[in-house]
């Protein structure tokens, strides 16, 4: 792998609103790093330190990283209520520890991991910084820190059956007061073609900014798929299932015209009800045009060779 140089910037106001992304927090003396991730700045029992995290070579160049207030207090996560601001808000209900991410399906090895193993002792965590693009034509720039979902995934040995790689968010509508509404069919889920799914820039994250993911951005693990709208990145993970067909999507199933089983971002390919061919990348106040796979193209390109992609949207 070699570094990529990945990108070329944008009011908001026709998108979403702004009242709760420009509110700033209070760091405190001592906090610090808990109230810029966005966290009660009460000490949590379930809350667990990364262990070091060596830098990648896939990474941004020449794009300023979104700055963590924003990143922690601009979120999409219905689970918490459908403002931008209302996962910070909420998500200090979630509970992060214990926490088990079970994988099933078609593997010749199924296997439940408690996701401190995963992230102290089977894989070594790195930092990333990867565009996160979302369909209501907004982006950032974010240092994730994770390790990628394929070599996890062929340790567990897939069957010749295994096409598909379907996740499942937790359903706890106690702890997700969001889940109390029929916003969306409960619990949340995503899906990839394994190839996708085993590429090397998809990652299971588990932290961003050298910290441990703060509940509204997904803690404790995320994907990141940096070449798909940001609602492709399912959150909050239990469960990953390898099945032989196409599963089903939290979004598609609620909006079939609107959100495709693909969803990889494409200019070409508006929405219908605004176009995607420009963004504004929060922070910044003049829009930017949109890459193609958000800018990943000469990665991931070649995965879709000879698709229809305004068909497989």
């Amino acid at each position: 792998m070699s570094k990529r140089d990945l990108g070329p910037a944008i009011p908001s106001r026709e998108i979403t609103p702004e009242r709760l992304y420009l509110r700033r927090r209070e760091l405190m003396a001592g906090g610090a790093a808990l109230a810029a991730l966005g966290v009660p700045r009460r000490a949590r029992a379930d809350e667990a330190a990364l262990p070091p995290v060596k830098k990648s070579g896939w990474t941004v160049t020449g794009e300023a990283q979104t700055q963590l207030k924003d990143i922690t207090s601009y979120n999409n996560f219905y689970e918490f209520g459908t403002d931008k601001g209302d996962p910070a808000q909420n998500a200090h209900t979630l509970k992060v520890r214990p926490w088990t991410i079970s994988f099933e399906g078609e593997l010749k090895k199924p296997k439940t991991f408690d996701i401190d193993t995963l992230t102290t002792k089977l894989f070594t965590l790195e930092e990333r910084v990867y565009r996160l693009r979302c369909v209501e034509a907004w982006s950032m720039v974010i240092p994730w820190v994770g390790f990628p979902l394929g070599p996890l995934l062929k340790q567990l040995e897939p069957t010749s059956k295994a096409k598909y790689v379907a996740f499942t968010t937790l359903l706890a509508p106690d702890q997700m007061p969001g889940q109390q509404r029929g916003i969306l069919d409960w619990p949340y889920v995503e899906g990839l073609r394994i190839d996708e799914a085993m590429h090397p820039l998809t990652l299971l994250t588990v932290g961003l900014y050298g910290k441990a993911l703060p509940r509204q951005n997904g803690a404790p693990v995320r994907l990141v798929v940096p070449w798909k709208y940001g609602f492709k990145s399912i959150k909050s993970v239990v469960k990953v299932r390898l099945v032989e067909n196409q599963p089903p999507t939290s979004w598609n199933i609620s909006a079939p015209s609107e959100y495709g089983f693909y969803s990889n971002v494409n200019p070409d390919v508006d929405h219908p009800r605004w176009s995607q061919s420009r963004e504004r990348r929060i922070g910044e106040l003049v829009k930017r045009k949109t890459l193609p796979f958000n800018g990943y193209g000469n990665e991931v390109a070649s995965l879709y060779a000879g698709m229809d992609l305004k068909k497989n949207y």
